[in-house]
């Protein structure tokens, strides 16, 4: 009798989970349709899109569209011609556009996120209002608030000769920001080892001049837009930290720099990799404020992988190349968060960080 119950017992939870189980599946199925619906499968058929010679012109999987295999990918990767060369400065414009927005982005909005979380600070809610409310504006106003700002009779250009600087005509500069700096020191070109190898149809030595003066108007605009919601994910991340941990840092004699760099920041661990990935998706995603700005002018410096896709599909009707630059952006993306959340792990302590943690803490003579 008490092996029957035991059983019995042993049992019955097994059978609410199976139970809870259908539960969970029946509330979620709905959910689950929808996002198969409107999700999954638009981007099968944006695959099988890739993957074809479709004009846009009827249905996509009717007999007369053929399967062309890789071709579409090949085309702007190995192809030689002026798609290739077309993904490769949108390539290069995108790159930069990441290499500076992230890091820029990232360390403004923890600056901030500190800055209003600082109890000595009065009207607090007011400066986080102020510092959000660009993340809440419509992209395209701001794309064409930017373009006011940076005319060639603008704002900008206005402070800059206050101080005897004449500003560019910035959305209509296409040299790059690096090539610039080396020609104020006389640098006109560069090796030929950089001028003749090329790399997606581009030279190592325009890959290397840095984001044109236009994409460096993007950039700042790309850092002013995001900041602020970021800006609200580290305060969060900043008002769940234990006021204790502080207090005893502070009885050990740390400087506020200490603090910040071996209390604060390893904490902020998690929330600073929800930063990275999401400005990292951002920038690699951005579409609006170049279709409503420049459309890749001048001289396709501030054109995007985003925008060259839209512009061969819906533009070009080359729909399949189109699909396959969407495609390779989104390998790019999930490839840079695998290798972010690499870089980002939590590593063990090494033996010699343990031995002197040991000898500080008089461990090692036990």
């Amino acid at each position: 009798m008490t092996d029957r119950t035991a059983r019995s017992r042993r049992a019955a939870p097994s059978g609410i989970r199976r139970g809870e189980s259908a539960a969970g599946w029946l509330f979620t199925l709905p959910v689950i349709v929808i996002l198969g619906t409107f999700l999954l499968v638009p981007v099968l058929m944006a695959l099988w899109v890739s993957l074809s010679d479709w004009t846009g012109r009827g249905s996509p999987f009717s007999s007369g569209v053929g399967f062309v295999g890789l071709d579409n990918y090949a085309a702007v990767t190995t192809g030689g011609g002026l798609a290739e060369r077309d993904f490769g400065i949108a390539l290069r414009n995108n790159a930069w556009y990441a290499l500076l927005v992230v890091p820029l982005q990232t360390a403004l909005s923890l600056f901030l996120a500190v800055l209003v979380n600082r109890a000595v600070l009065r009207g607090r809610g007011i400066f986080r209002t102020a510092f959000y409310f660009p993340s809440v504006t419509s992209s395209v106003a701001i794309t064409v608030l930017w373009l006011f700002l940076f005319s060639t009779s603008g704002v900008v250009n206005q402070v800059l000769s206050w101080i005897g600087i004449a500003g560019p005509n910035w959305f209509n500069d296409p040299s790059g920001v690096f090539h610039n700096l080396l020609a104020g020191v006389g640098v006109q070109s560069g090796p030929a080892a950089l001028m003749e190898n090329r790399f997606l149809g581009v030279s190592w030595w325009d890959w290397l001049g840095g984001p044109s003066v236009a994409m460096f108007a993007f950039i700042l605009m790309g850092v002013f837009t995001t900041s602020g919601t970021f800006m609200l994910l580290f305060l969060a991340a900043l008002q769940n930290i234990g006021g204790e941990v502080q207090e005893a840092a502070m009885v050990d004699g740390a400087t506020g720099w200490q603090r910040f760099w071996r209390v604060t920041l390893p904490q902020l661990r998690p929330t600073l990799f929800t930063v990275l990935t999401l400005g990292l998706i951002g920038c690699w995603q951005v579409f609006d404020q170049i279709y409503t700005g420049t459309q890749g002018a001048p001289g396709k410096t501030t054109l995007t992988p985003a925008y060259l896709s839209y512009q061969s599909a819906f533009l070009s009707q080359e729909w399949g190349r189109g699909a396959a630059i969407a495609f390779i952006l989104f390998g790019i993306i999930v490839i840079l968060t695998i290798l972010q959340r690499w870089l980002l792990r939590d590593r063990p302590v090494s033996r010699r960080r343990m031995r002197l943690y040991e000898v500080a803490t008089g461990g090692g003579s036990r």
